[in-house]
């Protein structure tokens, strides 16, 4: 199996996306699977002009010069396709969106009717498999559904299927350094390699793992309590600069 994985978060390599990311590919490595990550902050991928282009000038090209070229060539012949994100305003940050209204030039103008949806036909070729890795600062679920929704849309609209949803709440704890917490990051991190390995082996991600990844990593109480305690100490220290 090739992955691909996509991190849009602006925080790069040194992001809780990408620590996810890391322990997850770790596993899907063990499992025999080829992978890359594209951090997105790397790179220089300009907004989609809406000028059609790719489809009538340049078919299957965009006419804009920079790195989303290759990296699409690649998007296209991985067997998985992972896109990962911080939550933003309760959707994907905006240099993924950015990225995704890019792969634009791998689809036809023309309209078909699936299942009485209409989409654009692929360009050529067999789309990848789809993944979602998202991780946000709010200790709830809920705030992910924007997401899952796009997803679902995204999956549609490439003619593919999605077999991998890691939906963090609360991941500002991966970067924590207090002792007491290394147990239960290194848990959880074990759990996403356990991830990495089942996708490559099975094809997609079980649902009782799913849920496991899931699981407060501690309680949301202590989480916000904690928080709110580091954004005050931040605050002081900006007034005390002042």
């Amino acid at each position: 199996m090739k992955i691909l994985a996509v991190n849009g978060s602006p925080r790069g390599r040194k992001s809780n996306t990408q620590r996810i990311l890391e322990a997850f590919l770790k596993g899907a490595l063990a499992a025999g699977a080829e992978a890359e990550t594209v951090l997105l902050s790397e790179k220089t991928i300009n907004p989609c002009q809406g000028c059609f282009a790719c489809w009538v000038k340049t078919p299957g090209k965009c006419i804009q010069k920079d790195d989303m070229g290759e990296i699409l060539l690649k998007a296209w012949r991985c067997d998985l396709l992972i896109f990962a994100s911080p939550l933003y305003v309760d959707c994907v940050s905006a240099q993924l969106k950015t990225f995704m209204d890019r792969m634009l030039p791998g689809l036809l103008p023309s309209f078909i009717k699936i299942n009485n949806v209409w989409r654009h036909p692929l360009r050529a070729g067999t789309p990848p498999k789809v993944g979602v890795i998202c991780n946000s600062g709010y200790p709830q679920l809920e705030h992910f559904q924007v997401v899952q929704h796009l997803f679902e849309r995204v999956v549609l609209n490439l003619h593919t299927e999605l077999v991998m949803e890691i939906y963090r709440p609360g991941g500002e704890v991966l970067r924590a350094k207090n002792p007491l917490l290394k147990p239960l990051i290194m848990k959880y991190k074990h759990l996403l390699e356990r991830a990495g390995k089942e996708v490559v082996k099975n094809g997609r991600l079980s649902k009782k793992l799913k849920e496991q990844l899931r699981s407060d990593i501690i309680p949301p109480d202590i989480y916000i309590k904690n928080a709110n305690t580091y954004w005050s100490k931040q605050l002081n220290k900006s007034q005390d600069k002042e």
